[in-house]
């Protein structure tokens, strides 16, 4: 999302009366590859650019792709292949042995549906999961849809642009497996006759939500560190007790008296970290009425059983269900002392609960890291 929104802060920034743009995604990955689906680069045609597509052994030619496309006004899909010993092969030096397609989308501005228009309507809306559908080639005659078209998935009714039944069918399908996987994924079909359509489906989730309950001087560099992932950050805390350098970064500053009043959601983390025995133990309850999925206690294990206890004791007892929301002690075993080696303990525990890891070294993985195509 932090991605996007660069991309999108770059894009109105251009001087449309001399400058011209094009949007590269990464529409399909097979086999192992630096960056993932949804990756991409917004280029312009003086040679600047933001966003990535790989770890910089793709940018180059890519710049020149899209500079191509640019004046050619049409999108092009290039497949990169860096699965054969090819010294010659673009990106072979990375070692990634891996396929990607990237779709490069010369921009018009007056388009108001074009890839970034499109992007930009979905990360001003409110925070809900956008399910986005990238046509990235079609074969035969289409009346409607070319490749480069961004499609936002509303319903079965959004995919009555392709012009054909089947192909419809074929896609919604594809679509409504994507979000109950949760993972966005390429996908082809074909016509009964003969015409075909490549799409890459994405689905594209608000960024994180972290609510950091306290206002001490750790709130500071974990609330730096977050922000510099892209995440949302909102703080809960008495607001004259709020160092001005915290309210600097944090999206939102909520009194806890108005806690309720925040948008939490199945995106979000809830942190109880005031340092304060009391608090926390006022704060559990509160946490656990909310729709978070992760809840997590800072400071020793004995000190949160101690608050399940006493609450328990005065018959608020923390049910199963419930502890399975709660990281207590949060954060991963990295040895961090600091405040913060803290917060990046803190944080990439937080991600790892949301990805569904467990947070070991990679070097004991046995499945590859990202699922493969």
């Amino acid at each position: 999302m932090k991605e996007i929104k660069a991309i999108i802060k770059a894009y109105d920034e251009i001087d449309r009366s001399v400058m011209r743009a094009a949007i590269a995604t990464v529409v399909r990955v097979e086999g192992s590859s630096y960056r993932r689906t949804g990756a991409r680069m917004l280029v312009l045609d003086n040679g600047t650019w933001v966003g990535g597509i790989s770890g910089g052994c793709l940018e180059g030619d890519a710049l020149k792709r899209a500079r191509v496309a640019i004046n050619n006004s049409r999108p092009t899909l290039i497949t990169y292949d860096t699965s054969e010993d090819d010294p010659h092969q673009i990106g072979v030096g990375l070692g990634c042995n891996g396929i990607i397609d990237v779709l490069f989308c010369p921009l018009d501005f007056n388009d108001p549906n074009n890839p970034v228009e499109v992007l930009k309507t979905c990360i001003q809306a409110s925070r809900e999961t956008h399910i986005l559908i990238t046509i990235s080639s079609v074969n035969g005659d289409f009346q409607d849809i070319k490749p480069g078209q961004l499609i936002q998935y509303k319903g079965p009714e959004s995919l009555t642009i392709i012009g054909d039944q089947s192909l419809e069918s074929s896609v919604d399908h594809a679509v409504k497996q994507r979000i109950a996987d949760k993972k966005s994924g390429s996908f082809t079909c074909e016509a009964p006759d003969g015409r075909s359509l490549a799409v890459f489906i994405e689905i594209l989730p608000p960024e994180i939500h972290v609510v950091l309950m306290g206002h001490q001087y750790d709130v500071y560099p974990m609330c730096r560190l977050l922000k510099e992932i892209g995440w949302r950050v909102s703080i809960v805390a008495e607001l004259l007790k709020v160092n001005s350098k915290i309210s600097a970064l944090a999206d939102e500053i909520r009194a806890p008296s108005e806690f309720f009043e925040m948008l939490i959601d199945e995106h979000t983390a809830i942190i109880l970290m005031s340092h304060d025995y009391k608090t926390d133990k006022i704060n559990l309850p509160k946490a656990l009425r909310t729709s978070a999925p992760f809840i997590g206690m800072l400071g020793p294990k004995v000190r949160s059983e101690k608050i399940w206890k006493e609450l328990a004791d005065e018959g608020r007892p923390v049910n199963e269900s419930e502890m399975e929301r709660i990281y207590a002690p949060l954060g991963l075993d990295i040895g961090a002392q600091t405040p913060e080696e803290i917060a990046l303990s803190l944080a990439a525990g937080i991600r790892a609960a949301f990805s569904g890891r467990n947070g070991a070294f990679l070097k004991y993985r046995k499945s590859p890291i990202h699922p493969r195509s």
